[in-house]
């Protein structure tokens, strides 16, 4: 069975800093591409990034771009989330997702496994 467990979420003030971790279970992690996601209240789940299946290749969005970073180790079956001068608007649960590395460039609309996500708070 899958597991994907993020932690390392809390209350941040504007301009802080915050790394987000997801251990993986279940799964052969190097296999898989790996994406963070958020969903703050009243509002769609967003895609935040991902990182490909060695860790080579990055990508995020545009909200995030210049102030967040992925990374990953593979040889603990680990993802994390590195957000820097935070903001109030990016306050949200944070989700770690996975997804066969084959479609690490997809929209991500349909992941195989996702995480029971992080709360993060940004108090301005």
């Amino acid at each position: 069975q899958v597991h994907l467990v993020e932690s390392g979420g809390g209350l941040v003030q504007a301009g802080g800093s915050l790394r987000l971790s997801c251990a993986a279970s279940g799964l052969t992690f190097n296999t898989y591409a790996m994406a963070w996601f958020r969903q703050a209240p009243g509002k769609e789940r967003e895609f935040v990034g991902a990182i490909s299946w060695g860790g080579s290749s990055t990508r995020y969005s545009d909200s995030v771009k210049g102030r967040f970073t992925i990374s990953r180790d593979n040889a603990k079956n680990t993802v994390y989330l590195q957000m820097n001068s935070l903001k109030p608007e990016d306050t949200a649960v944070y989700y770690c997702a996975a997804d066969h590395h084959s479609r690490y460039r997809s929209s991500w609309s349909s992941p195989n496994y996702w995480g029971q996500g992080t709360q993060v708070t940004v108090s301005s």
